[in-house]
């Protein structure tokens, strides 16, 4: 790490600590050149590919917005969308995986989403599983119904991918 004040190549950390829950790590510097401290920030990087192949970083306030239509009209507020965001993050930075497709995120929203809102979740899962008819809106509903309060089945999902 190279010191901001005086560009010397190397530094020793004096202090370690996690900050944002646990996603980052707060470091304190000493230069042993011109032995000014400085603070730096460690985060493991999550990225994901789209359908186009374009690769950009995970991003909560995209997970917010993707949902938020679903969440229309529905007794969701701003924070249940950032929680939900903030959940669906730790469950792709759990897998221990640091790339993904933006099909996987989809997926990873759904359980969060049926445990927030039913409707949001038919709604969300709706556009991102291609529902075509009515029997496919029966399905997922009978399935809400079979399993209430479970998050969303594995063999109810589709494999297709929904629109960026």
């Amino acid at each position: 790490m190279h010191c901001p004040f005086c560009r010397h190549p190397d530094s020793r950390v004096i202090d370690s600590r996690t900050a944002d829950d646990g996603l980052s790590i707060r470091r304190r510097r000493q230069c042993p050149e011109c032995g000014r401290r400085f603070t730096t920030t460690e985060t493991a990087s999550l990225t994901v590919i789209k359908r186009s192949g374009v690769v950009e970083p995970f991003s909560r306030e995209k997970v917010m917005s993707g949902v938020r239509k679903a969440c229309q009209g529905r007794p969701v507020t701003e924070a249940d969308l950032a929680v939900l965001a903030q959940q669906v993050e730790e469950s792709v930075r759990s897998s221990g995986i640091a790339q993904f497709d933006a099909n996987e995120i989809g997926l990873a929203i759904l359980p969060h989403l049926r445990k927030l809102d039913e409707v949001a979740y038919l709604r969300f899962a709706s556009v991102y599983q291609a529902f075509e008819s009515l029997a496919d809106f029966d399905s997922a509903i009978e399935e809400l119904r079979a399993h209430p309060n479970e998050p969303a089945a594995r063999g109810a999902r589709r494999d297709t991918e929904q629109g960026e």
